[in-house]
């Protein structure tokens, strides 16, 4: 079974996934956590964001593994078949979620991240979480579902997320600063040439606006179970 679930940053995608995954007994893959890893991989290489090319290189020589842990789905990567290393915390940094947008958008890098993300989902049953699961990575999922909410309530869930995680709460940007930034990714996720953000056609849209955990939770699972 795969199971697609797409929507913009700050939806509830990856908790609410992580959950129903979780209850379902699926392999969980946060697709997003993928791009975020060539992004953090691509800084300590010194590899240039900027270009494409060395960008998808790159991502050819890296092996990205989840690991849940406590309950906690875990990153982990090795490159050229080298020790793997968690990098779970360090590809949430601000920095690497702005440089993550920008790679994202390269046909080149998406081209050569598409087979990894297929094969990670067709391991065992699965639960993939992004944006073009299921109208690009996996267009013939079994379940398709996409998560939305309004800017501001996104914005809010991702600074709070930043501030648990922020050793310096001073260093999180303001409420407004990270709704401007997701309103400005939106327009850049739903505009790309390759793969733009969009629900596919036989999809079940749920907006979490203003709803609890839990109900989203339910929802999903509900979806799942009726498909």
């Amino acid at each position: 079974m795969i199971v697609a679930i797409d929507g913009p940053a700050g939806a509830g995608k990856s908790s609410v996934a992580q959950a129903v995954a979780e209850r379902l007994s699926l392999q969980y893959v946060n697709t997003g956590a993928i791009y975020r890893t060539l992004a953090y991989m691509a800084k300590e290489e010194g590899v240039p964001w900027e270009e494409p090319a060395r960008l998808a290189a790159l991502a050819a020589r890296l092996t990205i593994r989840f690991v849940m842990r406590d309950g906690v789905n875990t990153v982990h990567v090795s490159l050229d078949g080298g020790e793997p290393r968690e990098v779970t915390g360090v590809i949430r940094a601000p920095e690497i979620s702005r440089a993550t947008s920008r790679i994202s958008a390269f046909p080149e890098v998406r081209a050569a991240l598409l087979e990894l993300q297929r094969q990670l989902g067709r391991a065992s049953d699965s639960l993939l979480e992004g944006r073009d699961i299921g109208t690009v990575v996996f267009p013939d999922a079994d379940v398709k579902l996409y998560l939305t909410a309004s800017s501001r309530e996104r914005a809010g869930r991702r600074r709070a997320q930043q501030l648990e995680a922020a050793s310096d709460p001073s260093t999180v940007p303001s409420l407004e600063s990270i709704a401007q930034e997701i309103e400005e990714r939106d327009e850049r996720d739903a505009n790309r040439a390759v793969a733009p953000l969009r629900a596919a056609a036989d999809a079940v849209s749920i907006d979490t606006t203003g709803v609890e955990f839990d109900e989203v939770v339910e929802q999903v699972l509900s979806a799942i179970r009726s498909a």
